[in-house]
């Protein structure tokens, strides 16, 4: 009974009136007299028909286009791509190493050659002479009085906190005494002051004409890199996979096409990454036109699917297993079969799209309440869109809108190889990042010591800084 009753408030299936954390996940959204009145402006700006008939009618198009297209790629049957096996079973190979020509790893290590080999702290005085980042850095009281000092110790405190070496050590290697930049970090670092200068970093980077090379900043991805804590800390937990004999938390980035990192997030090593994909992209507040969002399975969610459309964006996974997942029709088998013989094969179940219908207008007052900021996208997903009631018709639309959007999206997926090749591109940017955090936050074996959540989001946000720094130094 107790174990149900602590699932049952994590869904939001109960709830506790007058709570806030459990809340009835209902009282979040728009209500429907706020919802009436912006409906019309919500559509125009999303790009969202209003009429359900309408909806679906797209979506239908969608699909056929891109079974078309899978259709056309399974009558290929050439091994080595995406093709049928005789009983009908869908072979999708691993995408091949790209060849890269000798020329360009000379070229390559020619480049490496040039740059100079520089200090971290030569680094970020250059890159904030150019960004003016550490102007981002408030005052928490409001005192507008900057010390000719100020800089070098913010500086001074980024490092400190970038390379996980602590205050103390900093302060026994550069001769500033702990108790200023203790004071420092106490009323200059705080998430958003942090949030704000990497801000400035990334719109600078996203201005260089290089930049353009990487990506047109269109494109991101997201996870999860872990890192060990020592002693004890209120959000560490055990996961033998990643911690052998300890406990530690995980960090949520978000990674754009031209290698910079807008958003940073210090989550619980356990929690479902899942909850945090949409969030940072509606809260995006640098210059990048980030449209499309590549994961891995973690966020591969059918109500990401429906959210990140909804919301007039595109969400495109690297999913395992992608042959085993249930795709859905839109019409009687016999009528997709007869006009895609192979590709129709795979679309094993029927879309309720009598639920949707019904449903669209309360998707797209869910759509608006997370993207105007009245719930975030990590409630949605943690809590309506995980109910395991079944009566729940909203849910139940939602998932089966995300089962629509994920069908369609496996279509293009699977015909088109250049597609898989930018999202694993997409994501292998992603894992480079993690690399260089990893070398950048060295000290203590990279193990963090902060103990409460405020402190470890403060210290991975003067990580993420530190990293942008290197990449736009690096790129200018």
């Amino acid at each position: 009974m107790l174990i149900g009753l602590r699932d049952g408030l994590r869904s939001g299936d109960v709830f506790v009136p007058g709570s806030r954390r459990y809340a009835d996940p209902a009282s979040f959204l728009l209500t429907t007299e706020a919802w009436a009145p912006q409906k019309v402006e919500f559509c125009h700006l999303d790009g969202k028909p209003g009429e359900p008939a309408d909806a679906l009618a797209a979506a239908d198009d969608e699909l056929h286009t891109a079974l078309a297209d899978l259709e056309a790629q399974l009558a290929k049957g050439n091994p080595g791509e995406v093709r049928l096996t005789d009983d009908g079973e869908l072979i999708i190979p691993p995408l091949t190493a790209e060849d890269v020509p000798a020329e360009a790893d000379a070229l390559r290590a020619e480049l490496a050659g040039m740059l100079p080999r520089v200090p971290i702290a030569s680094v970020l005085v250059e890159v904030d002479a150019r960004t003016g980042f550490t102007d981002h850095l408030v005052h928490a009281g409001g005192k507008v009085n900057r010390p000719a000092e100020l800089k070098r110790n913010l500086l001074y405190v980024i490092i400190a906190e970038a390379t996980n070496m602590g205050l103390s050590a900093m302060a026994e290697s550069c001769g500033v005494p702990y108790d200023v930049l203790a004071w420092t970090a106490e009323w200059y670092f705080r998430p958003e002051t942090l949030e704000a200068a990497n801000a400035a970093v990334v719109n600078y980077h996203h201005r260089l004409p290089l930049t353009r090379a990487f990506g047109s900043g269109t494109l991101s991805s997201s996870g999860g890199q872990r890192f060990p804590v020592k002693g004890k800390s209120i959000t560490a937990r055990h996961l033998s996979r990643y911690f052998a004999r300890g406990q530690g938390v995980s960090t949520y980035t978000h990674v754009s096409d031209q290698h910079s990192t807008f958003d940073t997030k210090v989550i619980v090593a356990t929690a479902p990454e899942s909850h945090y994909v949409l969030d940072s992209l509606l809260g995006n507040e640098t210059d990048l036109p980030t449209f499309e969002h590549a994961t891995d399975t973690h966020g591969a969610t059918l109500a990401n699917f429906a959210l990140f459309d909804l919301v007039g964006k595109q969400l495109s996974p690297r999913i395992r297993d992608l042959g085993k997942i249930t795709l859905y029709r839109t019409g009687p088998r016999a009528e997709f079969l007869d006009r895609y013989p192979r590709a129709g094969a795979l679309l094993t179940r029927r879309l309720n799209l009598d639920l949707i219908t019904d449903m669209w207008d309360d998707l797209l007052r869910v759509a608006a309440s997370v993207q105007g900021g009245h719930a975030t996208a990590a409630l949605v997903v943690g809590k309506l869109c995980s109910s395991k009631r079944q009566q729940n018709a909203l849910t139940s639309a939602i998932k089966e809108y995300g089962a629509l959007r994920r069908t369609v999206y496996a279509a293009r997926y699977l015909a088109d190889e250049t597609y898989r090749r930018r999202i694993a591109r997409q994501l292998n940017k992603g894992e480079n990042l993690h690399a260089l955090r990893r070398s950048l936050a060295y000290a203590s074996e990279g193990a963090l010591r902060r103990r409460h959540h405020e402190q470890q989001t403060e210290q991975m946000w003067c990580l993420t800084l530190a990293t942008n720094a290197i990449v736009c130094w690096s790129t200018e």
